[in-house]
């Protein structure tokens, strides 16, 4: 992996472009059915056609990520700051460290795996949190954990988070808590429902519960690629005051936001997620 990872990024990309693409389109066929019946869901006024042509820039942009993920295990902080950009992180900072903290809401947008970057655009005082899920094979939580803390940000599990932030907060201490919030949560447990790329689509509300918990401000992060191998991304306000929302209203405001840039961007997002799996009603 070490070996691998310090090889140019343009040979990274010949091995997306030249073997994981064909054998994960034309081989494994990865996931196709999934994909092209989102994206029927989703833009059912593009002709086949463009959806096509949205499926293929996905699976490259889906491949780019794996190598890229590789790549940015051994470059330095400042090799991937140059390419993975927070153009505001400014307003992040000063929103915690005047509340003590703040919370993002993110997607699986562009190389989701670089935003464990963003410690680095924080000032030193600052420490990123990062959520996450164990991974069943412990191998590949062993790597996964090894990447994602390689930038100085902290990977927490989820069932540990409150504790974390709690400890954080009693030594004042400010925060910021990054959240992967487009996964499907289970229809018996979700209590937020959205009208998101055309259909009725249960959210998480986890960082709405921990916002309103300690009052902390919420931002939405905006993706961009200007070009390969580079990001551009932008934190969105959406409250600096959630205790004073109602129930739903920050999930709702994330959605909307999030589908927003998906529309601008449609090849970032990972269409590979079979995200309209469950209804209020739990029909497939």
């Amino acid at each position: 992996m070490n070996i691998l990872s310090r090889l140019p990024l343009s040979v990274h990309y010949f091995f997306a472009d030249w073997l994981i693409y064909p054998i994960m389109v034309y081989v494994v066929r990865y996931r196709r059915k999934i994909v092209a019946r989102n994206l029927r869901l989703a833009f059912p006024q593009k002709t086949e056609a463009e959806r096509q042509q949205i499926a293929r820039e996905f699976y490259h942009q889906f491949c780019d990520t794996i190598v890229e993920t590789i790549y940015g295990a051994s470059r330095t902080n400042t090799e991937l700051r140059e390419r993975e950009i927070f153009e505001n992180a400014e307003v992040v900072n000063n929103a915690a460290k005047e509340y003590g903290g703040c919370i993002v809401m993110m997607a699986h947008m562009g190389n989701w795996e670089w935003k464990a970057s963003c410690q680095q655009w924080f000032e030193p005082n600052i420490t990123e949190l990062n959520v996450y899920r164990k991974l069943k094979s412990t191998s590949m939580d062993d790597l996964m954990l090894s990447v994602r803390s390689k930038r100085d940000g902290l990977c927490v599990e989820k069932q540990r988070i409150l504790r974390e932030m709690v400890r954080y907060r009693a030594a004042k201490h400010p925060i910021v808590l990054g959240l992967i919030a487009d996964q499907k949560p289970r229809p018996e447990v979700t209590r937020t429902w959205v009208t998101f790329l055309n259909q009725e689509t249960g959210f998480l509300d986890g960082g709405e519960m921990m916002a309103k918990k300690f009052n902390y401000p919420v931002f939405c992060l905006h993706v961009e690629r200007p070009k390969r191998g580079y990001y551009v991304s932008r934190f969105d306000l959406i409250t600096i005051t959630p205790q004073d929302t109602a129930e739903g209203e920050i999930t709702t405001a994330y959605a909307h936001m999030l589908e927003q840039n998906i529309k601008e961007h449609p090849a970032l997002w990972l269409w590979s997620h079979n995200r309209f799996k469950w209804k209020r009603t739990n029909e497939m």
